[in-house]
């Protein structure tokens, strides 16, 4: 038996012919261009879905754009990062560009390596999340290719940047627990090694704001920071050392919620509760945080909102890149939930 001929790929000329219309109509509808009424739009997108048409990325990229966008990702397993990846998908859903995801390994390395793919893969714009890598590479891609920069402080002439404030996220924890009547406030950090760009990370921001927070509430003899890892491992470490003090804290505030599972680990390994003996705070409000047996108190960064600014951005620097650079600062909540109560008397 003869093997069957492969199938011929459906063309924009057969779209055209299909829709009944110019093939160049065909092409402003596929670059969402000025031009095409919503009825010509309607039409070449009716007779796209009927003959399962999709774009040729090579030739595309041929003529200057291959529809796609590059997301680096500084670690997987952290959980809140998957929402402001939902907030990318959802703004370009209904957009010509397809999202890659390359894993950016929290080292600089690792991150430029996958921000170079990227470009020599002639992706259209890079969204690049909570990156860890000196500003000088930053504008190195922000030179090559349209670039948005998600969680890091400071501004730059060559890259748009979006960031929720960290300082006052992390007041609103201090301030939240000692309102419930807590003095004893310890909070987990994550272990800053470079300082040149300590003033532009959110974990360092969040210290800064927690101690700022408890300056201003008269607790400055009770600042208690521990240094370890934004991971589930790095609260549980940061928990034991802080539950082999003489005098335990009353509430931990940890810098994210994936370090306040590993706090709530080390608490009822140590026999202890939440929160009869310890109260426990994280940051993201993650998924998990609101599931019933966790009922995690934590901050809302809204990381769909982070993540539908970093694409409306990228759109608009692909659309000009010569506009000026924009830095946009969202607001965060506080989300009470039965980790954290009064201390114990």
């Amino acid at each position: 038996m003869e093997p069957s001929a492969p199938s011929r790929r459906v063309t924009i000329v057969d779209v055209a012919r299909h829709a009944q219309v110019s093939t160049t109509a065909v092409s402003k509808v596929l670059r969402n261009a000025y031009g095409a009424s919503p009825e010509m739009r309607a039409k070449v997108r009716r007779a796209i879905d009927e003959l399962g048409y999709r774009p040729h990325a090579g030739a595309r990229g041929l003529r200057g754009q291959t529809y796609t966008i590059g997301v680096m990702l500084p670690d997987i397993r952290n959980p809140f990062f998957p929402e402001i990846l939902d907030g990318i998908t959802g703004s370009l859903e209904d957009t010509e560009y397809q999202v890659f995801l390359g894993p950016g390994g929290n080292g600089e390395k690792a991150e430029a390596r996958v921000t170079e793919a990227m470009i020599d893969r002639r992706m259209d714009g890079i969204i690049m999340i909570a990156p860890v890598s000196p500003r000088t590479h930053l504008e190195q891609v922000a030179s090559s290719v349209p670039t948005v920069v998600v969680g890091r402080h400071g501004s730059s002439p060559v890259y748009d940047t979006v960031v929720d404030d960290d300082v006052e996220g992390a007041s609103l924890i201090v301030d939240h627990l000692a309102g419930l009547g807590h003095r004893r406030i310890a909070h987990i950090e994550h272990r800053e090694t470079d300082p040149t760009r300590r003033a532009e990370m959110p974990n360092a921001r969040r210290a800064d704001g927690y101690r700022q927070a408890m300056r201003a509430l008269g607790l400055a003899e009770s600042i208690d920071v521990v240094s370890t890892s934004y991971t589930q491992e790095g609260g549980y470490k940061g928990a034991k050392e802080l539950l082999a003090r003489p005098r335990l804290p009353t509430a931990v505030f940890a810098g994210a919620d994936i370090v306040a599972m590993g706090v709530l680990e080390a608490v009822a390994e140590a026999g202890l509760s939440v929160p009869g003996d310890i109260s426990v705070a994280g940051y993201d409000n993650t998924t998990f945080a609101a599931l019933g047996p966790i009922s995690l108190t934590s901050v809302d960064q809204a990381g769909h909102e982070i993540g539908r600014n970093a694409a409306r951005l990228l759109l608009e620097r692909i659309a000009d890149r010569r506009r000026p650079s924009v830095q946009v600062r969202l607001s965060p909540t506080l989300v009470p939930r039965r980790t954290t109560a009064r201390p114990p008397e």
